[in-house]
């Protein structure tokens, strides 16, 4: 019988589209992929370190494996394998470490799945980090998460990534191009582009080749694929050519995640941020001239040292004020070898819990709104494969998400609906199913 491997993934989709890469490796090299639970001989953890949690995470899931599995066979992979390499080896029950410029190789490094004393450690400088590696997600046929870009070459004082995955580099045109007629020839409906910095996407041998505008002109013209939606894109990138782009497409969907982290300049200087927050109610309000039912999700980050009380109500009222859909709220935690963890004025870790409740509750409340300005409208509706006590879910092109009554001809099909009122649980209900939209 074939040996079996079951694999488990923190963080990003970035993280979600290189699990099913190296899970393909070992479909190649003869092994069966099985779930977490089914008593796979080798468990593969790939791992994210974005906050502490993300690490605790990791401890905690290398315990679950192995009460499921007491001998199995466990690798870490990921950027907290790449930023605390011997920490992570010194993990009861771990066997192997493999940093960034490793990760993809893992199948030839797993040769023997002899548990031994002491993990196996491989992990090279980030210095040395420098080949892209094509990637996309398999397993689920509504959407696939297809990386571009790699790296980072910003200099963010709060962040770990481009010390986990080096400088940034990418993908050719044509290679992408290529992995998305794959991945519509497979019958996904829809695309998710992600990259740790999609906007930079171009560059190859550390020279500029491309644009982020010429991927997104050249993917609009790819048959089969219904949708693509941008994952992330930093303010200073996301240019008025892109957005006026999207804008007409009728495959590119009005969505944009636009990181902005503090509302507050001061902040975003103490953060080397590259734009501050003229720039980025400027794209708020370009998108919103051009498309006005567009979804906007925005990362913030509460607790940075020295964010003052002002600082924070500074934050609170510019995101209150913005016309945006959702936001994705971080808690600062220190992090080693950055700059931010030697700043002064940290944050009474109380206070930043407080900060991160009021922006959760802003934060509901601006999803709501913007739910409550798309009742009435007709809309196209993607549904998943979940189902929850009768239920099932699907997202417009603009990432409202609805529900209905579980009916399985529905799965992962394009039907038009017209949506009528927001739902206990904050999902938008509908009626009036027409006819399927796509097969």
């Amino acid at each position: 019988m074939n040996k079996k491997v079951a694999f488990y993934t923190l963080g990003c989709k970035l993280n979600y589209s290189e699990t099913s890469t190296i899970g393909r490796l070992f479909n190649k090299a003869g092994f069966d992929t099985v779930e977490f639970t089914d008593t796979p001989d080798v468990y593969v953890i790939n791992t994210c370190s974005v906050t502490d949690n993300a690490d605790k995470k990791c401890r905690r899931v290398v315990k679950e494996a192995l009460k499921i599995s007491p001998n199995a066979y466990v690798t870490i992979v990921g950027c907290y394998a790449q930023l605390k390499p011997k920490e992570i080896s010194e993990i009861e029950g771990v066997d192997m470490v493999l940093g960034a410029a490793e990760k993809f190789n893992i199948v030839e490094h797993i040769t023997d799945l002899t548990k031994k004393p002491k993990a196996v450690v491989l992990n090279s400088p980030v210095s040395e980090v420098n080949e892209f590696v094509a990637s996309y997600s398999v397993g689920d046929r509504t959407r696939t998460f297809l990386k571009v870009q790699d790296g980072c070459d910003y200099s963010c004082t709060f962040c770990t990534i481009p010390l986990a995955r080096g400088g940034s580099r990418s993908d050719t045109i044509d290679a992408v191009i290529k992995q998305a007629e794959e991945v519509a020839a497979s019958g996904v409906k829809e695309i998710v582009l992600t990259g740790v910095n999609l906007g930079d996407f171009g560059i190859r041998d550390g020279e500029r080749h491309d644009k982020f505008f010429d991927l997104v002109k050249a993917l609009d013209k790819v048959e089969g694929i219904d949708r693509i939606r941008i994952s992330s894109c930093e303010p200073n990138l996301l240019t008025d050519e892109i957005i006026e782009f999207v804008a007409q497409s009728k495959v590119f969907v009005p969505h944009f995640h636009i990181p902005l982290q503090s509302g507050s300049d001061k902040i975003l200087g103490l953060m080397r941020r590259r734009y501050r927050r003229d720039l980025y109610a400027d794209r708020v309000s370009k998108i919103k001239q051009l498309m006005p039912d567009c979804c906007i999700g925005v990362d913030i980050i509460v607790g940075f040292p020295g964010e003052t009380r002002e600082d924070f109500i500074d934050t609170y009222n510019f995101l209150n004020d913005l016309d945006v859909s959702y936001l994705h709220v971080f808690t600062y935690s220190e992090r080693e070898n950055t700059i931010a963890a030697e700043l002064p004025g940290a944050v009474p870790g109380s206070t930043r819990a407080d900060r991160s409740k009021m922006l959760h509750i802003l934060s509901d409340k601006k999803r709501r709104a913007f739910y409550e300005t798309q009742l009435g409208k007709d809309a196209e509706i993607l549904f998943e494969t979940d189902i929850k006590d009768g239920y099932m879910h699907g997202f417009t092109r603009n990432y409202v998400k609805v529900k209905t009554k579980y009916d399985p001809v529905l799965v992962r099909e394009i039907k038009a609906a017209h949506l009528t009122a927001i739902s206990f649980d904050g999902d938008v209900e509908i009626t009036e199913l027409q006819e399927t939209l796509v097969h």
